[in-house]
C-alpha cells in the first residue's frame, strides 16, 4: 500500500467553470500550478475557455506556450533572456526604472506590463511619475524595433487580510493611479490587479480592470473563510492506508522523541502509510484525519508513517483520508496550519502515487 494524490478532473473543471462565471481570467500556473501540474492545469483551462496564463517561471511560460499555440502568456517576474522572450511570445513584467534604462535597448519586440509596487515592495515602479517617465521616454525612441507597452498591472498583498486597513489602502492607490492614466489618455490593452482574495471580495473584475489574475481559487481553496464552502469546491484527495492497528497502555511512548504518551490502557493507534517525507506538514499532523467518514486525531508523524489514535471501528487496508472536499486544505489554512498553497507545494509527488480520475 502507498499512499495517494489524486485529483478529480471533472470536479476540478467545474470548479474553474464556476470560479470565472463571465469573467476575464487569467490563471496563474505557477510553481507547477500550484503542484497540480501544469500540463494538467493549463489543458482544463484550454478546455474551459480560459486563454490567458501567468507564471514566474520563463521555463514554465515555454511549456505553456508549445501546449497553446495562441494563448496569452504573462511573465510575472523579470528576465534576462530576451531573445527566449521574443521567440516564444511571452510578456513579461517590467519591475523597476533602472531595470527599464539599462535593458531598453534589448527589449526590443518584447510585450510588456508595467508593474507597479504599492504596498507589497516585492517588485515594480515605485510612483506614478516613474510609471509616466517610462511612457514618455518610451515614446521619444525612434527606433524600430522598440518594446512595446502592453499592459498594467500590480499585486494585491493584502486582500486576504480583514483585520487591517491595507486592502483599502492599496486598492484605493491602484484605483486612483488607474483612473489617473486612463483620465490623462493613456492606454493599456490589459489591466489586471485581482488576485482570488480580491476577486471575492469585489465579487468580480474591477472597473476598468480586463483580467482577474486568479489563483488559488482555480485550485479549489478558498482565499479567506466566509466564503461559501459551495462556491469554491476542492477536487484534490490525499489519502494513505492503515498499515495494522496497534494497542498502547498508559504511559507508552509512541512515534519519535515521545511524540505521544497514551493516558489509557487499550489505546489503540492506527499505523499509517504516510509522513513528512510525502509533504504532511507538522501543523497538519496536529489535527484529524477522516477514516470511514468520521475524524480521528493525528498523535504522531514519522516520515513514512503516522499514528492516528481510532477506535473498534477501524481496521487494517483502511483508508485514511488527509484531504478531500470533506477535509479540505483551506479549512487548515483557517486553522493556522500554512497557507492554501503551502500546504499544497509540501506535497512530495516523487513518493505519492500521482493520479488523474
Amino acid at each position: 500500500m502507498t499512499a495517494t494524490w489524486s485529483v478529480n478532473r471533472q470536479l476540478f473543471k467545474e470548479n474553474a467553470k464556476n470560479v470565472i462565471q463571465d469573467n476575464q481570467i487569467m490563471a496563474v500556473v505557477k510553481n507547477n500550478a500550484y503542484h497540480y501540474g501544469l500540463e494538467f492545469a493549463v489543458e482544463q483551462f484550454l478546455d474551459i475557455g480560459i486563454n490567458t496564463f501567468s507564471t514566474t517561471s520563463l521555463n514554465e511560460a515555454i511549456r505553456i506556450r508549445k501546449m497553446a499555440p495562441n494563448a496569452t502568456i504573462f511573465l510575472m517576474n523579470a528576465v534576462y533572456e530576451f531573445d527566449m522572450l521574443r521567440e516564444y511570445h511571452i510578456q513579461m513584467t517590467l519591475p523597476s526604472l533602472s531595470f527599464y534604462y539599462e535593458n531598453m535597448n534589448e527589449l526590443y519586440d518584447i510585450q510588456i506590463h508595467l508593474e507597479y509596487e504599492n504596498l507589497l515592495h516585492r517588485s515594480g515602479l515605485k510612483t506614478i511619475d516613474e510609471i509616466k517617465e517610462v511612457i514618455q521616454h518610451h515614446k521619444q525612441n525612434n527606433k524600430e524595433h522598440k518594446m512595446n507597452i502592453v499592459g498594467l498591472w500590480t499585486h494585491f498583498g493584502y486582500a486576504d487580510e480583514f483585520d487591517v486597513p491595507d486592502y483599502q489602502i492599496e486598492r484605493t492607490a491602484w484605483l486612483e493611479l488607474v483612473d489617473t492614466l486612463l483620465d490623462e489618455g493613456y492606454q493599456f490593452k490589459m489591466i489586471h490587479a485581482q488576485n482570488s482574495a480580491s476577486y471575492y471580495r469585489e465579487q468580480g473584475v474591477l472597473p476598468h480592470h480586463t483580467h482577474a489574475r486568479v489563483g488559488i481559487a482555480l485550485y479549489g481553496s478558498r482565499p479567506y473563510s466566509t466564503i461559501n464552502e459551495m462556491n469554491i469546491k476542492q477536487s484534490l484527495t490525499v489519502k494513505g492506508n492503515v498499515i495494522q492497528v496497534r494497542e498502547v497502555n498508559a504511559g507508552d511512548f509512541c512515534g519519535y522523541s515521545f511524540a505521544f504518551e497514551a493516558t489509557k490502557n487499550n489505546t489503540k493507534l492506527a499505523v499509517v502509510d504516510v509522513g513528512y517525507g510525502d509533504g504532511i506538514l507538522k501543523a497538519r499532523a496536529q489535527h484529524e484525519a477522516l477514516i470511514n467518514n468520521k475524524r480521528y486525531p493525528i498523535r504522531a508523524l514519522m516520515m513514512s508513517h503516522m499514528f492516528v489514535e481510532v477506535d473498534d471501528s477501524v481496521h487494517a487496508q483502511d483508508e485514511v483520508i488527509l484531504y478531500n472536499n470533506d477535509i479540505r486544505v483551506d479549512e487548515f489554512t483557517f486553522k493556522g496550519v500554512g497557507a492554501n498553497s503551502e500546504q499544497l507545494s509540501a506535497m512530495n509527488h516523487d513518493s505519492l502515487i500521482k493520479e488523474y480520475r
